[in-house]
């Protein structure tokens, strides 16, 4: 595949890698390959994003409480029912003062996350009807807790029936509420008082209970170079960004901390919809929407066309300019603490070919992912946004094919860093073209070929599929590694490597 010497250079550069870090540790769970955890060097193969496939309208924000300026999804599966929430908003984003208010707290649901229905709940009077679904409207009094709420299921042991449910809502510079339902439906202020002040709160702000962590994490919005958030001043200076603390009862917090991203430059990041990625939680997926001021794609006329909100078009100031602004949709990751990776600067979502995604603020995507199909999940993005045909777009996207290891036709090489082994067998997800193909080599800590898991002993692997058990030509068993630092080899040709694991069994 390589000249000798290319090869031998390779190995023993990760021989004297082996000494400088301890093995890692990883047990049984699923490791994707969406960052660089896990690999150390790659030759003729790349880290390569992927991107998610359009399946149409999801759910189509439509009716006078829930239309053009509808948004800030969430979406939370739950005993084979999946729940949307979303904010309400009326036909036009400078309606409040008319209307009452752009923060209905809305709600549809789905048995396979594909087909939504919005049920007529009975809860809450709209134009004279309750025959809605609205969960929760705005108070006389202005009450800013109904604002950009965002549920989630708290798992932490010990948390009462009656308040399974949670959620974070409110604005600066009143602060953050936390609410609690019994069962998604029914929601009711937890305090009467905010929980955390501290941040540019204009945005969906989101927290979870972190099995990893042990607490509970609060992600929020604050700008790089505005410090003082206690006062009801509008003052905008430097780059939208996200800061993080963390409770052990939703009530003290920690010292917020501003999220790092490494060497990579700042952009606007408008929101942040940080969840556990379902099928790995100790990895925290997210998804911003990123505001890029100065470009422009839509023409005045195609600005018209497109029939935006009263008022929207006009926005200046405050950081705002409204026609000369675009944005998408980005994917990070972190593994806890105050560190986003950002291995992809590439969109994860582009606004595409409709050309009502090209005006400012669209590509708000639903702060959580679910599973629709054995071997697909979906993420939902809000389009079209203040405009009649505003809506909620699903986009699929196969399990845990966010990125992968990826080689081309001619070959490449990856070499994991030095792990113990803890499992019992190694399961890959994978895909290869007909006259792809890939191998496993499973190697001591210093480079070496382990006999019995040599690379001349893997039998060609063809195909696609999510999890598929590597042999070798006697044995698919590790148990015999386990306790042991070691490393894996893979050679790949016209493939794609999405995770791997090692089940205990």
């Amino acid at each position: 595949m390589k000249p000798l010497f290319l090869r031998v250079l390779f190995l023993l550069l990760a021989g004297a890698s082996a000494f400088a870090v301890e093995p890692l540790r990883f047990g049984n769970r699923l490791e994707p390959f969406i960052d660089h955890y896990l690999i150390d060097r790659l030759d003729g193969a790349s880290l390569t994003l992927h991107h998610p496939h359009y399946e149409g309208i999801a759910v189509p924000f439509n009716d006078p409480w829930d239309r053009d300026a509808s948004g800030y999804p969430t979406i939370i599966q739950d005993n084979g029912l999946y729940r949307l929430y979303y904010r309400g908003g009326p036909r036009d984003a400078t309606a409040g003062k008319s209307e009452g208010s752009t923060s209905y707290f809305c709600y549809a649901e789905s048995h396979d996350g594909i087909t939504w229905v919005k049920p007529k709940l009975g809860l809450v009077e709209f134009a004279g009807s309750k025959e809605n679904n609205i969960l929760l409207a705005p108070s006389p009094s202005n009450d800013p807790w109904t604002q950009s709420i965002s549920p989630f299921l708290d798992t932490r042991p010990g948390v009462p029936v009656t308040e399974r449910y949670k959620a974070i809502g409110g604005q600066w510079p009143q602060g953050l509420y936390v609410l609690v339902s019994p069962d998604g439906l029914h929601w009711k202020k937890w305090r009467d008082q905010p929980v955390f002040k501290g941040g540019a709160f204009d945005s969906q702000n989101v927290a979870f209970w972190s099995e990893t962590e042990r607490c509970y994490v609060l992600y929020f919005r604050v700008f790089t170079g505005w410090t003082d958030y206690t006062t009801d001043k509008f003052t905008v200076e430097g780059f939208r960004t996200i800061a993080r603390t963390t409770s052990s009862d939703l009530v003290n917090w920690s010292a917020p901390k501003r999220m790092s991203f490494g060497d990579t430059p700042l952009e606007q990041l408008y929101t942040n919809h940080t969840r556990p990625y379902f099928r790995a939680p100790h990895i925290y997926l997210s998804t911003p929407m990123r505001l890029v001021p100065g470009h422009r794609f839509l023409t005045e006329a195609e600005m018209d066309a497109q029939q935006l909100g009263k008022g929207f078009r006009g926005i200046t100031g405050h950081g705002h300019d409204i026609p000369n602004q675009v944005s998408d949709t980005v994917l990070m990751t972190s593994r806890g603490g105050t560190r986003y990776d950002r291995t992809f600067m590439e969109a994860f979502v582009r606004p595409g070919l409709d050309k009502g995604n090209w005006v400012s603020r669209n590509g708000v995507p639903a702060t959580g992912l679910i599973q629709t199909g054995k071997n697909e999940m979906s993420l939902y993005v809000g389009q079209n946004y203040v405009q009649p045909t505003a809506h909620l777009g699903r986009y699929s996207l196969r399990l845990d094919g966010f990125a992968s290891v990826s080689a081309p036709y001619a070959g490449g090489e990856m070499l994991t860093k030095p792990f113990t082994v803890e499992g019992a067998r190694l399961t890959l997800n994978y895909s290869t073209s007909a006259a792809g193909s890939l191998r496993v080599e499973v190697q001591t800590a210093e480079g070496e070929p382990i006999p019995g898991y040599t690379l001349e002993e893997c039998p060609v692997i063809v195909g696609d599929t999510i999890e598929r058990t590597v042999s070798w030509a006697t044995t698919s068993d590790l148990t015999p590694l386990r306790g042991r630092a070691v490393r894996l080899r893979f050679v790949l040709k016209d493939a794609d490597l999405f995770a791997l694991r090692l089940p205990a069994q």
